[in-house]
């Protein structure tokens, strides 16, 4: 579609228009509307609400494969908490969530709107924005709490809201998702940027030995998945022998736990780095070894061997697209999401070394 705009034909509808800026061809190359090779008219405009945490905003990413098979034409936008932790390049459109982008995006029409998340802000941007086709949660008119949109909102509403629901799960979470959105889940990874081409130089890190990242915190709500130093020392010390190389990973709250196991080990410990960075060190291991937390989200998306250890949670819930394995204690677990154990000690402490060392040779052997 072009308008005439005091003689200059102007194509709104075109993916690169922009409206408030030059757009990238026009930056770039310095083409005109009326003679734009590059112009690209938007047959479908799509709408994705999924705010965080940015664990579940990095697994709702294999949707853009399905929705960019579906509709090549079409014009994505993705309303986030957490905008760093997307492809931009994979993306039309990334806001984050404020006043400005609310205010944007209920003046604006979409033909369809995926709402993937439950919080209250999301569900009431569900009914307020005009969209033709809407999939996920909204709030429910009488009681003003998450509601499934449709039928196909019910499966994963229900997981949500009834631990023995979510005991019985046997669907990943991404299939959930898929499912949710109309779609059958078809194996599609994640779409996940590297930053390789940030410049990074890791020339501190070992070389010539598979590296092993062992990220060794969980964040501090779910405290139970937390392993022992004790643990994590028997570990570094079986890697070691077996001549591998292993890199202590995490942020500044693993910081202290960290620099204690370098100083007991010597195993390679780095620091703390941006996000931006710290994805592209994973990108370097050869094997991460993690809890469910946000560094297992990025393994995945990465695509490398990925050795979860895991007590709380379902384990159907993980896809690891066939790469490394997830580990559990000996015990069965008893706290399911609990962020403290009903026993006193948490059953992640009869987790052997001696286990997760067996998963990481074994997928080391698979890559």
């Amino acid at each position: 579609m072009s308008e005439l705009l005091a003689g200059v034909v102007v194509h709104p509808d075109c993916r690169h228009f922009r409206g408030d800026i030059p757009c990238r061809p026009n930056k770039e190359h310095g083409y005109l509307c009326a003679d734009c090779p590059a112009y690209a008219p938007v047959q479908q405009r799509i709408l994705i609400i999924k705010l965080g945490a940015i664990g579940d905003v990095i697994r709702t990413t294999p949707l853009l494969r399905r929705l960019r098979q579906e509709y090549p034409a079409a014009k994505i936008t993705w309303l986030t908490l957490t905008p760093a932790i997307l492809p931009q390049g994979e993306i039309d459109e990334v806001l984050k969530l404020d006043l400005p982008a609310t205010l944007h995006l209920q003046a604006r029409e979409f033909d369809l709107l995926f709402n993937l998340d439950k919080d209250k802000e999301a569900c009431a941007l569900h009914d307020t924005i005009r969209a033709t086709q809407k999939f996920g949660y909204r709030l429910h008119p009488q009681y003003g709490v998450a509601w499934p949109g449709n039928e196909l909102a019910n499966h994963k509403f229900l997981t949500g809201v009834f631990d023995q629901l979510s005991l019985e799960n046997r669907k990943p979470y991404v299939q959930e998702i898929f499912e949710l959105c109309g779609f059958e889940f078809r194996g599609e990874e994640y779409v996940f940027d590297t930053h390789e081409d940030k410049g990074y130089r890791w020339s501190a890190l070992p070389q010539g030995s598979p590296r092993i990242g062992l990220n060794t915190g969980c964040g501090d709500r779910w405290t139970t998945r937390l392993w022992s130093d004790e643990k994590w020392i028997s570990l570094i010390t079986q890697l070691q022998q077996a001549g591998y190389a292993p890199v202590l990973l995490g942020g500044e709250a693993e910081d202290e736990r960290n620099s204690r196991l370098h100083t007991a080990t010597g195993a390679t410990y780095l620091g703390t780095f941006p996000l931006q960075q710290f994805i592209n060190l994973l990108h370097q291991m050869d094997v991460i070894v993690t809890q469910v937390t946000m560094a297992m989200h990025i393994s995945i998306a990465l695509r490398k061997p990925t050795v979860l250890m895991n007590n709380i949670f379902n384990p159907y819930e993980f896809d690891l697209y066939g790469r490394g394995q997830i580990v559990q204690p000996d015990r069965p677990c008893v706290c399911f999401y609990r962020g403290t154990c009903k026993l006193g000690t948490s059953c992640m402490e009869e987790l052997p070394a001696e286990k997760v060392f067996a998963a990481v040779q074994e997928s080391i052997t698979v890559s």
